[in-house]
């Protein structure tokens, strides 16, 4: 009887354990459904650049922008969230979005110089963003998602960057600090373990 009871206990202690771990705050849980569609908003604008300008690091980082929706999929589908995410190239559910890809492609279609500034400007706001949600959770896996999109976002900074200046335009960072914006530049480009 007391062997019943000890793994009816262990069971019990499992049971919770898991509900817990796949339990996330509201913050959490809308920081992710946001990203979704922040990482689908960088994908759409830059296929849309590329499309009409033909230049490769639109193409490129379009396919890594689509690795980071991926990567944010598994995490809303491991703790049971809607996907947000339409499959239609420039819908979007949430209406701020909309809107920011609205203002991206208008800017984008009207120069190459202006997408990349475009592009630019989408790898400031999610440097941004996901700083912020960095300090809203504690659950490693999502932090580690996190990580690996800062860090392929670092990248695409210097990318856009690097563009811009072979064209002797510079950037300046409207959402994190010039500061950081130095230092990301400035710094070779980063291994982000399979972004």
């Amino acid at each position: 009887m007391k062997k019943i009871v000890l793994l009816f206990g262990v069971l019990i202690f499992v049971a919770c354990s898991k509900e817990e771990v796949l339990t996330l705050t509201q913050a959490e849980k809308d920081d992710l459904a946001f990203l979704r569609e922040e990482e689908k908003l960088a994908r759409d604008v830059y296929l849309f650049s590329y499309d009409k300008y033909g230049e490769d690091i639109f193409n490129s980082i379009s396919q890594s922008e689509q690795k980071h929706m991926d990567k944010v999929l598994s995490l809303l589908r491991k703790y049971k969230l809607a996907d947000p995410a339409h499959a239609e190239r420039g819908v979007f559910s949430n209406s701020v979005l909309q809107g920011l890809y609205n203002d991206l492609i208008t800017q984008a279609d009207s120069s190459l110089i202006e997408a990349l500034k475009a592009g630019a400007t989408i790898e400031d706001l999610d440097i941004k963003d996901i700083d912020l949600n960095m300090s809203r959770t504690d659950k490693e896996d999502i932090q580690n998602v996190y990580i690996k999109l800062g860090c392929g976002s670092n990248n695409h900074m210097r990318g856009f960057s690097d563009k811009l200046n072979e064209n002797e335009v510079a950037y300046l960072p409207q959402f994190i600090s010039i500061e950081k914006y130095t230092t990301i530049i400035n710094s070779e480009n980063e291994k982000c373990g399979g972004r």
